[in-house]
């Protein structure tokens, strides 16, 4: 089964589905609502991330919950999206960016399942590549760029927008992490659709607002859905070294 985790505005991903069964997932972490729909005879399951009217902000989220609840429904398989602002010229407003490493420089989040065990999971590689050459081809995308995540809600000064750069840093959002790690300590496939909304503090010639990362994000939907419905069709359920996350890494 494909999993989706939907971003800020996106939404619409059941247009196409031919059923929708809607499900209340009971995890150890909380209970979580998921969407199951069949689209182009493939199951699919939808989770909002920051649940319906964007109700949550990104510091609040249950991350864990949320990636619990696809496994416990049958996922092997997450694609997610993100809204980012860009650090990278080379990454402009309308971009679609799938990144391959990122910077965690969120605080207050709980980032693994193994709270009374010791499991260091490798993270050499973890955005899956297998998703990534199956989404080179579903759209017009540009492959590879770091994803700093902060901790929001507030969005970021001009002074910590440089440290970045010099770290290396290209995409900056709130929700990329832990959801990567977290996906990998339950051996699923994950990989982002990051959405170029703005250029970042200190880029931008203009102060950042939430209603620009709306409007980028509706101006783009079209194109997210059709890469993501693209995926759906293409995606296939072999074996990847994702699946086999925790060999080695528990002690």
């Amino acid at each position: 089964m494909i999993g989706i985790i939907g971003g800020s505005g996106v939404y619409e991903i059941t247009s196409k589905a031919d059923n929708v069964d809607i499900k209340l997932i009971k995890t150890d972490y909380g209970d979580v609502e998921v969407s199951i729909l069949d689209i182009f005879s493939k199951k699919v399951a939808f989770i909002p991330r920051h649940a319906k009217g964007h109700s949550i902000p990104p510091h609040k989220i249950n991350f864990r919950a949320n990636i619990d609840a696809l496994k416990n429904v049958g996922v092997s398989q997450i694609i997610a999206t993100n809204s980012v602002g860009s650090m990278n010229l080379e990454m402009p407003p309308g971009s679609f960016i799938i990144p391959d490493d990122f910077l965690d420089f969120s605080q207050n989040r709980a980032k693994t399942f193994f709270e009374d065990k010791v499991v260091h999971i490798d993270v050499t590689e973890p955005y899956c590549p297998n998703i990534k050459n199956i989404l080179k081809d579903c759209g017009e995308v540009i492959l590879g760029g770091t994803y700093v995540c902060t901790e929001g809600p507030r969005f970021e000064t001009p002074a910590e927008i440089k440290m970045f750069k010099l770290m290396g840093g290209d995409l900056v959002g709130m929700t990329g992490l832990p959801e990567v790690t977290l996906a990998r300590e339950r051996e699923i496939c994950y990989n982002s659709i990051c959405i170029v909304s703005n250029y970042a503090s200190g880029i931008s010639d203009d102060n950042l607002t939430i209603d620009e990362v709306f409007e980028m994000v509706s101006a783009k939907e079209k194109e997210l859905l059709e890469i993501l419905y693209n995926y759906i069709k293409k995606a296939d359920d072999g074996d990847c070294s994702c699946r086999h996350a925790l060999d080695g890494a528990e002690v």
